[in-house]
């Protein structure tokens, strides 16, 4: 989808319409962008952008709030849109998926005709409009539904995979992060071309694991399935508040509001779970987790706030300013090792 939760909001509201939006963040400088609308792109208003940073490139933002409810009833609509043509949907997250449209439900016979009658069907129901990509690979395809948006359609055969992967830059490559990305460059290794160079002995010298996956990649070779079941690894729900919270009070306030969404989104998935982590970030930008693991599994919501608040009362929050907060449930099916006498639980602390 196109700027997904920015073109919900100017569909849904006229006065949006036109204007540079970014949802999420706030006029403060707290909190980062989700999202921003192309007007707002056009200053470089990029999603993870600290709201601080996005005003000062765009003074004439408007900060949204974001609709989680609403994206996800556009989100349902889509997928439900993608099943006409294919039941091979590995969904992404709410406004992305893969289809595997060799499955042609209508035996319309071409991928390229299949990619358009889903843009023309979001854009006729929905009023939205949504990028596609169009090729042999998982790999190929996604980079392909980024190179024309908004609104495009990119098809890249399989004749001109590996020209194309040669002209790529390093960092568009999959799984390659920043750290990666620079590594490479400090070894003048700036495009596919420049990987290629390489032998996958070298790529696995150089990258580890991964090196293999690149240099396979960087030929066009990816065999990765769509994999319509996809395993849900955590359930996670946060807020970065409008002032900072001060008072235990105000702290189990936001957590009892956390719990609860956390809590249906597990039922939702008939889901149990053994770990809650709790997520604190301090007025400083320090950030810092905790979690609690039980022998048992749970999906109740007293037992998800009991622990989320014993975890914040474990880190002495009195007298601190905390500026976020957030919960999250793992470990739904992993083996618990045996509780150590007087102890059911491990507690862990990270900080970043």
């Amino acid at each position: 989808m196109d700027a997904f939760y920015a073109s919900v909001e100017q569909r849904d509201f006229p006065e949006y319409r036109g204007k540079a939006i970014a949802v999420g963040g706030s006029p403060d400088g707290r909190g980062v962008v989700a999202t921003a609308s192309y007007e707002a792109r056009r200053y470089g208003v990029k999603s993870a952008m600290p709201s601080r940073q996005a005003r000062q490139l765009c003074p004439h933002l408007i900060f949204v709030r974001p609709r989680f409810d609403a994206y996800k009833s556009v989100s349902t609509h889509i997928r439900a849109i993608f099943a006409r043509y294919t039941d091979l949907i590995e969904p992404l997250s709410l406004d992305e998926a893969y289809l595997d449209v060799s499955a042609d439900k209508q035996n319309i016979g071409s991928a390229l005709d299949i990619a358009r009658l889903i843009k023309l069907a979001i854009r006729e129901e929905l009023g939205l409009t949504a990028s596609a990509g169009v090729s042999s690979s998982k790999f190929v395809a996604k980079i392909a539904s980024d190179m024309n948006k908004p609104d495009g359609l990119t098809f890249i055969g399989p004749s001109k995979i590996e020209k194309f992967m040669e002209t790529l830059p390093v960092e568009r490559f999959f799984g390659v992060g920043k750290v990666t990305a620079r590594k490479m460059k400090a070894m003048n290794l700036h495009t596919g071309a420049d990987l290629k160079l390489l032998s996958e002995q070298e790529m696995v010298g150089h990258f580890g694991k991964s090196g293999k996956f690149y240099y396979k990649i960087v030929r066009g070779i990816d065999d990765r399935m769509v994999q319509p079941e996809r395993k849900i690894k955590s359930l996670a729900a946060e807020d970065t508040f409008e002032y900072d919270l001060i008072t235990i009070e105000e702290m189990h306030t936001e957590l009892e509001k956390l719990a609860d969404k956390v809590t249906a989104r597990l039922q939702k998935n008939q889901l149990q779970a053994r770990t809650v982590t709790l997520k604190v970030k301090y007025h400083d930008f320090k950030q810092i987790t905790r979690n609690q693991s039980f022998t048992v599994l749970f999906s109740d919501f007293s037992t998800i706030l009991d622990t989320a608040k014993k975890l914040l009362q474990s880190i002495d929050p009195a007298d601190k300013r905390i500026r976020l907060l957030g919960i999250s449930l793992s470990n739904f099916d992993l083996p618990v090792p045996p509780a150590k006498p007087g102890n059911a639980y491990q507690l862990d602390l990270f900080e970043d």
